[in-house]
């Protein structure tokens, strides 16, 4: 029992740490569909549309911001999002970027 005890502290520590890394895995993956999708729609229907698209892909409880615009015959789409810290919405500030590209069309 005394060991236990005293190794609990250890061992939520390390639960603790694993959630941080499956939610910081989360957070890359969402920010990088998000910004793939806000650029699928920039492409065809311009500024608009791609923030539009970036929120839709992003929960509520994440602090995002979301840069749109043409680069060459690309429309690009770069979503942040910032760190959380065990839950999104309590994060420190720390920013995790996604970028998306897709080729540019003009809607006839």
């Amino acid at each position: 029992m005394i060991e236990f005890v005293g190794m609990l502290p250890y061992i939520l520590l390390a639960v603790v740490a694993v959630w941080e890394m499956v939610l910081i895995g989360y957070a890359f993956s969402l920010a990088g569909n998000a910004a793939d999708e806000a650029a699928r729609a920039g492409a065809v229907h311009g500024a608009g549309a791609c923030q539009e698209a970036a929120g839709e892909h992003i929960g509520g409880a994440w602090t995002m911001g979301a840069t749109c615009g043409r680069s060459g015959n690309l429309y690009k789409a770069e979503v942040r999002l910032n760190l959380p810290i065990l839950f999104p919405g309590f994060n420190i500030g720390v920013p995790i970027t996604g970028t998306g590209g897709s080729p540019y069309e003009e809607e006839e």
